[in-house]
C-alpha cells in the first residue's frame, strides 16, 4: 500500500534538466521531483510519495485528505505514545 500525502507547490526550479520543486506541508517544506506532473504551477496541491509529486488535486480535496490523516493519527497514535 502506498501513501500520499498533499502538499502546496510553493516553488519550481530546474535542476540539471529536471522539474523539482519545494512543497509545503502544513509548515514543514521539502524538495520533490515534479517530473511526472509538468502541469502543475505554484500553488497547485500535489500528492507526494516518496519524494515525487505523482498527481494534482484542488485546495478542497488537499483538505479533506488532509483532515482524514488527522483523523486516523487520532484513532491509531504512534507506538511511542505509550
Amino acid at each position: 500500500m502506498c501513501l500520499g500525502i498533499p502538499g502546496r507547490i510553493v516553488l519550481i526550479v530546474d535542476e540539471q534538466g529536471l522539474r523539482m520543486g519545494e512543497i509545503d506541508f502544513g509548515g514543514v517544506t521539502r524538495k520533490v521531483c515534479l517530473a511526472y506532473v509538468p502541469e502543475a504551477v505554484v500553488g497547485d496541491y500535489a500528492i507526494v510519495h516518496a519524494g515525487f509529486a505523482i498527481s494534482t488535486v484542488d485546495e478542497k480535496e488537499a483538505a479533506r485528505t488532509l483532515e482524514l490523516a488527522r483523523e486516523i493519527e487520532t484513532q491509531f497514535p504512534g507506538e511511542d505514545e505509550s
